[in-house]
């Protein structure tokens, strides 16, 4: 019997769009999505389990799914001992503490008696316990940022995105106890044929993610300024220079990152650089 490789996404919302968009991009192609928990790949042995967000830590752990992509603050709250084989870098966010923007904060002692409504208790009970302060939990499962307004709580403590739904609520953040992102995780006693799988798995993974964080760019350069260019574009060994039919000219192919990029093409064209033309990665290889 085929070794099939079961990987848990959550069955609906952005970090179920996100994960995806991200097994497409590493060529594998499934069956349009319909009224179903599970879809088999066509040309990778994968299965998909489409699960809640939450059930995904306990369904990798009991060897229902394998492996399992999920925000690393569902995975530290449900406090289950699985392998983190990857950071996916999207569904970024941070869980905070948020009090009324009256409050009188003075760190994080101002916290003590309190009572803060939360959806990630053992997170935040972690934190307090840390930091030596006593406060009162109150765990909700959701709408946690009106807690204060209803006067269930002094205090939140609750994922943040853009800060904008706690703005609306008359909240401010004074305290950051996580910064997450979507994570893959695996059981960490992997069979060895699906261990081999998950390998082929993460090369794809980290080829793509590689070519989203890279750009390829080519420019035309005289020659007495190729060596200051070079010195700007390492590339992935070093960039590729070519001879253009204008004597006394070159083209030079490189990759910059993306968090580099304007300041890298800023300086180039100091330098020098002209005709500078800036193409996606689909995929690198690295």
């Amino acid at each position: 019997m085929k070794t099939i490789l079961k990987v848990a996404v959550q069955k609906s919302g952005r970090l179920s769009e996100a994960s995806l968009k991200l097994i497409s991009e590493c060529g594998v192609s499934f069956p349009a999505r319909i009224a179903k928990l599970k879809a088999q790949a066509f040309n990778f042995p994968v299965e998909l389990l489409y699960l809640r967000d939450d059930d995904i830590p306990g369904y990798v752990a009991d060897r229902v799914s394998d492996v399992g992509i999920i925000g690393e603050n569902v995975l530290l709250e449900k406090g289950v001992k699985l392998e983190v084989v990857q950071r996916l870098g999207f569904s970024k966010c941070r869980l905070c503490i948020a009090v009324p923007k009256d409050f009188n904060y003075q760190g994080n002692t101002s916290l003590q008696g309190l009572n803060i409504a939360t959806s990630y208790p053992r997170i935040l009970g972690d934190y307090l316990e840390k930091n030596g302060v006593k406060a009162h939990i109150h765990q909700i499962s959701g709408s946690v940022e009106i807690a204060p307004s209803i006067g269930l709580a002094e205090a939140v403590c609750d994922i943040v995105s853009t800060g904008s739904t706690l703005v609306s609520n008359g909240l401010v953040e004074v305290e950051t106890l996580l910064k997450s992102e979507a994570v893959l995780v695996a059981h960490p006693h992997l069979e060895e044929e699906k261990q081999q799988i998950l390998e082929q798995l993460l090369f794809r993974i980290r080829s793509v993610k590689a070519a989203n964080n890279n750009k390829y760019i080519l420019l035309n350069a005289p020659n007495e300024a190729i060596d200051k260019i070079t010195s700007l574009l390492p590339g992935m060994r070093s960039p590729t220079v070519l001879p253009l039919a204008q004597p006394g000219w070159s083209s030079l192919h490189s990759v910059v990152n993306e968090d580099d990029f304007w300041e890298v093409i800023e300086k180039l064209r100091q330098a020098g650089a002209e005709g500078i033309l800036v193409v996606p990665i689909e995929k690198m290889i690295l």
